[in-house]
């Protein structure tokens, strides 16, 4: 099969012809669509705590698709899937077909596009996740999402705007990324500094009332900055470092509100977790509730898609067509 390919570690995939997977691996799906994502990047870099893979491989640690071949479902069951390539060996979805575990496999039902489902992904598992299960957000609670134009972030404000949210503040960084978060459905955004006192002014005089819950990709100055506007019992979970992997908190600051610092990961779910925070989101997409944006481009293209998400273009998620 004609696949995207990495020939070696810290290169570009190319499209070139590679094995077709065996049914022995597990299920076989025809792909339709699948995300480069930054976690696709960061595992062909070689420098990820994954380790260094075998190559060549074919990365994609997601995608959708239909079944051709399975033990569990019918043939023709529409799915997301998702892959482990790149965090151990072996291939993932970029690719006209794809093996996939049984367990990775969920069935969608929801009349949502497949690239718009492929966009939304993890992204949208990990930022509905953490909103629901890590900080268990409640009707009438008031959400700042830092990283507010980026994947998550997109998700994050569609997801607190669903589940109740009084007000919904975004961060961003750039005049792009502030009208991503607008069209997501923030209330307010806030145009990111590297100044904490300015950012926390600016937080301050957006901010109807203290925050209950951050949704935090980013950490660094955003995160300090947050936890001085959360409310008594407020919540900030992290679920990721790309502005930086240390952040400075007031311990009294903290204390006197009994303010939580989470952490949170998408391998920390369940496989039973995962599949039901993927068909919720599936059902808010199908009605035009949730998404990110996004772009569709053939599978020869990966290379563009590839060196954009490299370069730190997470806002618009590119999403490859195999078919």
């Amino acid at each position: 099969m004609r696949a995207a390919v990495l020939q070696e570690q810290g290169s570009v995939p190319v499209l070139a012809e590679h094995p077709d997977p065996s049914g022995d691996e597990g299920s076989l799906v025809r792909v339709s669509a699948a995300p480069v994502v930054p976690l696709d990047v960061l595992c062909a870099s070689g420098t990820s705590y994954f380790g260094r893979r075998r190559t060549p491989y074919v990365p994609g640690v997601q995608g959708v698709g239909v079944v051709e071949e399975s033990t569990t479902l019918p043939v023709g069951t529409r799915v997301w899937f998702a892959t482990s390539a790149g965090m151990v060996d072996g291939d993932g979805s970029l690719a006209p077909l794809c093996a996939v575990p049984d367990d990775d496999l969920v069935p969608v039902t929801a009349p949502v596009e497949d690239t718009a489902l492929a966009a939304l992904g993890l992204s949208a598992v990990a930022a509905w996740m953490s909103l629901t299960w890590r900080a268990g957000l409640g009707a009438g609670e008031r959400v700042l999402v830092l990283g507010g134009g980026g994947a998550v972030g997109q998700s994050a404000i569609g997801a607190a705007r669903l589940l109740g949210a009084a007000q919904v503040v975004a961060v961003c960084r750039s005049a792009e990324a502030a009208d991503r978060a607008r069209k997501a459905g923030a209330d307010e955004v806030v145009r990111h500094t590297d100044d904490l006192e300015d950012l926390t002014d600016r937080l301050r005089e957006v901010c109807v009332d203290p925050v209950d819950v951050v949704v935090d990709p980013v950490f660094g100055t955003a995160a300090t900055a947050a936890t001085r506007v959360l409310a008594e019992g407020g919540r900030l979970v992290n679920l990721g470092g790309s502005s930086g992997d240390a952040a400075t908190f007031s311990s009294a600051a903290l204390r006197s509100r009994s303010v939580s610092v989470l952490g949170y990961t998408n391998n920390a779910l369940s496989v039973a977790q995962r599949a039901e925070a993927v068909t919720r989101i599936a059902e808010h997409a199908a009605s035009g509730d949730l998404g990110v944006a996004h772009r569709s481009l053939p599978l020869d293209e990966v290379a563009e898609a590839w060196q954009a998400t490299a370069a730190g273009d997470a806002g618009t998620r590119f999403v490859l067509r195999p078919d």
